[in-house]
């Protein structure tokens, strides 16, 4: 289950598709009347004619990347398991009720169906609201099998090799750093998501400090799988960075910002970079133009040399890998990947 994408690149296409996706209380926790506002009023309008020429530039002869990446690793996913697979958006379609029921189709006997989002790391604004939403309509729909969920994976051994796999590659050529960048969410987010109260953006360095909060903590999340690819990799504190990117509003959202970042980086003397999104496993809007297309023009606009993007996972065969291998787990009795 993945985040989604508009049909096509058409306008009213976009602007559906984000009224669908800002409406979400999750993704702009505001008031209904004042996110309706802000959604229906001001942003859709202003922001769907530039998300249309956005897409535009990275729109295949198949259709959205997401999708069809998201197609190509159910398809790969196929031959490593003796389950049926299928494919869900949390915005857009197919929908989760979609999915089951083609779930269904395929087995009428359908006993139990297992979620994996694809989102790494936990975030109210993704993993959170995926979740939720598969839930709502499990329950709506009154199915008789079970729903169970993988649980975030940010630390997981099998991610975190496949996640190396793909950069390792990259790291042959002469490079100055490493940019981690993340998806950001607005600060009001972590705090929110804190169960102790006084932990998330109150300690310092609390993302390294040990904390129950941690369990909610996307920021945390986010550190721990930049320190753990880096460490595996050999790649030197002096050798990378870390950041958010994808900043929508005024509010204060987590930082430092991908692109203040990519435009200081150069006075300081990095001119060769390499970035990795690892909050992404499928790459996207937020990864094909954001960073391979505008941070990089940003990047070499200030004075960079050399500028690559890592592509996502995928359909890395470690990855589709990877997912098999939690599967089978669970199948043989093992839980470790499953929400509690």
């Amino acid at each position: 289950m993945n985040l989604g994408s508009p049909d096509s690149t058409n306008v009213g296409d976009v602007k559906r598709y984000l009224d669908e996706f800002l409406m979400d209380k999750r993704v702009i926790d505001k008031p209904w009347l004042l996110r309706a506002l802000l959604v229906k009023g001001i942003i859709v309008p202003f922001r769907a004619p530039k998300s249309a020429e956005a897409y535009k530039s990275i729109w295949t002869d198949k259709g959205s990347p997401l999708i069809v990446i998201s197609k190509q690793l159910r398809d790969g996913l196929k031959k490593e398991v003796d389950e049926p697979v299928a494919i869900a958006m949390r915005y857009g379609g197919p929908s989760p009720k979609e999915a089951f029921d083609e779930l269904l189709k395929k087995n009428a006997d359908l006993e139990e169906v297992i979620a994996i989002p694809m989102y790494p790391h936990y975030a109210m604004s993704s993993y959170e609201t995926a979740v939720e939403y598969a839930r709502e309509q499990h329950k709506k729909g009154k199915y008789r099998f079970k729903l169970t969920t993988i649980k975030p994976y940010f630390d997981n051994e099998q991610y975190i090799n496949a996640l190396c796999e793909t950069i390792k590659p990259y790291l042959e050529k002469e490079y100055d750093q490493v940019l981690f960048s993340y998806h950001g969410i607005p600060e009001r987010h972590i705090y929110k998501g804190d169960i102790t109260g006084q932990h998330c953006l109150k300690v310092a360095d609390c993302c390294e400090v040990r904390s129950e909060a941690h369990k909610y903590c996307y920021r945390h999340q986010c550190w721990t799988t930049t320190k753990l690819v880096t460490q595996q990799l050999g790649i030197s504190n002096s050798k990378w960075g870390f950041s958010f990117q994808s900043r929508l509003g005024r509010d204060p959202w987590l930082q430092p910002y991908t692109a203040g970042r990519l435009a200081q980086l150069p006075k300081e003397g990095v001119k060769k970079i390499v970035v990795v999104c690892p909050a992404f496993v499928s790459d996207c809007l937020e990864t094909l133009e954001e960073i391979a297309e505008e941070g990089k023009e940003i990047f070499l606009h200030n004075g960079g040399e050399s500028f690559e993007m890592i592509p996502c996972l995928n359909v890395h065969p470690l990855w589709v890998g990877t997912l098999a291998g939690w599967i089978k787990d669970y199948v043989s009795g093992n839980n470790e990947m499953i929400l509690s």
